[in-house]
């Protein structure tokens, strides 16, 4: 059963009553959820208003530019956000800032233990636990807050195609652009200094294809593509989008062409990552797959600081190696491929399977 709480409880009034009419009502057995939605962002929004207009009087210092983590849904992006995050020369968005986009300089840190007895055990796609302390991407808050995201779709699967296609393959109109870049910037300052002004890692997927606008906002930014075997990365992708409709959709769906936009945007966006990281220096950008992750993590890590330059490697070194050893027990979801998927799959993805060097056999 979905949780009554919604991501769009964080959202504010006007942002949620202008999704509602641009996408439709919600389901009937959806209005509990869109309904205590508007109550929470109506009883937040003096407190989220007052904050806003405070943070935009306030003086802010400059802020470090952001490492961002690149890569296609499910090629590790996850785990490898997880592991730096454990360095304490970076800081990240928290889950209760990825809830209370609005409010993470005021309600966030007031109400905080409360608040996090409502966080979700896991992230329902997998086993991976969610802790108050566990870094988010910023999809579902920069969605919260009114910026063009593929989460639209989840939340709206009557135009779910509609808004994949906004957000994932650039069709988003230059207003759509600018107002992502000034919600990205009032974010992610806001979270800097949430986190101590320390330099931010965002990771989200869709920036493998938003590398261009990223080094507009932040020419001295930071990144990693982060790459798996493409067959496995498919099948859970897939999952990953079917797995998250029962928990965020407020209408009702059938069949969605989840399989057909899989297919289509992992190399639209590796060939945007491509072109648009091709003058990158090598202390600016980095790519790494999840196996030598996996099998030497420690080495892998070492040789990522050092490339890119970043700080505090060898202090970072035995909160990597507790992390590390808190995994040895976590189970990977497993999934089958049939011959219908894997010629689906190299139809499409052949050029990225040869320039990796996978095999089916290894997935």
């Amino acid at each position: 059963m979905a949780s009554l709480f919604h991501p769009l409880c964080g959202s504010n009034p006007p942002t949620l009553l202008k999704l509602f009419l641009a996408n439709g009502p919600p389901a009937l057995n959806r209005c509990p959820q869109a309904a205590l939605a508007l109550a929470v962002s109506l009883a937040r929004w003096p407190f989220s208003t007052a904050e806003r207009a405070a943070f935009a009087l306030a003086p802010q210092p400059p802020m470090p530019d952001p490492i961002f983590i690149v890569g296609y849904w499910r090629s590790g992006t996850t785990h490898l956000h997880n592991l730096l995050a454990q360095s304490p020369a970076f800081g990240y968005i928290t889950p209760l800032a990825t809830g209370m986009p609005w409010d993470i300089l005021g309600i966030v840190r007031s109400l905080e233990p409360l608040l996090e007895q409502v966080l979700p055990q896991d992230r329902y796609v997998d086993n991976v636990t969610v802790t108050p302390t566990s870094p988010q991407e910023d999809s579902i808050p920069l969605a919260t807050m009114g910026a063009t995201s593929y989460y639209h779709g989840m939340y709206f699967p009557k135009h779910f195609e509609t808004h994949f296609r906004r957000d994932v393959f650039g069709a988003e109109s230059e207003a759509d652009i600018e107002r992502w870049k000034r919600l990205h910037r009032h974010l992610l300052q806001k979270v800097s200094v949430h986190q101590g002004h320390r330099p931010l890692l965002i990771k989200n997927p869709v920036y493998t294809g938003y590398i261009r606008h990223l080094r507009s906002l932040w020419p001295r930014a930071k990144f990693i593509h982060i790459y798996r075997n493409p067959y496995r990365v498919f099948v859970s992708a897939r999952h990953y989008f079917t797995r998250l409709l029962p928990e965020l959709a407020l209408q009702d769906y059938g069949d969605l062409p989840i399989e057909s936009l899989v297919l289509e945007s992992y190399p639209f966006l590796l060939d945007a990552l491509k072109n648009d990281t091709s003058d990158l220096l090598p202390n600016q950008f980095t790519e790494l797959s999840f196996e030598a992750l996996q099998s030497d993590p420690l080495g892998e890590l070492k040789a990522l600081f050092e490339q890119l330059e970043l700080p505090g490697f060898e202090a970072a070194h035995p909160y990597f190696e507790a992390y590390l050893a808190d995994l040895k027990d976590y189970q990977q979801n497993q999934y089958s491929l049939g011959d219908k998927t894997i010629r689906a799959v190299e139809d499409h993805w052949q050029p990225y399977i040869q320039r990796w060097g996978y095999r089916l056999e290894v997935v």
